[in-house]
C-alpha cells in the first residue's frame, strides 16, 4: 500500500467504533525507514477552515488491520490526542 492510499483511508477506533477521520499525514522515522504514527485532524470549532487546534496521532504499534478503504485501532482517545503546532 502506498502512502497516498493511506490517505483515503477512514481511521476507526475499535474500542468504542467511533470514526476518527481520515490520515492527513504520517510521521516517518527516515533513518529507520519505519512509520511511528498516523496524523488525524480533529476540526476546529471557530477557524476550521484557517488551521486545526488539535489531532489525533496514533502510534504505528496501535494499527491492527488496514484494509481497502479502513483503518482500525485500538486506542485510548483522550491519551492520543496532541495540540497542533500549525496555528
Amino acid at each position: 500500500m502506498r502512502l497516498c492510499e493511506i490517505k483515503n483511508c477512514e481511521v476507526i477506533n475499535i474500542r468504542n467504533c467511533r470514526r476518527l477521520g481520515f490520515v492527513a499525514d504520517v510521521d516517518i522515522d527516515i533513518c529507520k525507514g519505519i512509520i511511528i504514527a498516523l496524523i488525524i485532524p480533529i476540526p476546529g470549532k471557530f477557524f476550521w477552515c484557517l488551521c486545526r487546534e488539535k489531532e489525533f496521532v496514533i502510534r504505528w504499534c496501535d494499527v491492527k488491520q488496514i484494509g481497502c478503504d479502513i483503518i482500525l485501532v485500538d486506542v485510548e482517545e483522550e491519551e492520543c490526542i496532541v495540540k497542533c503546532k500549525d496555528c
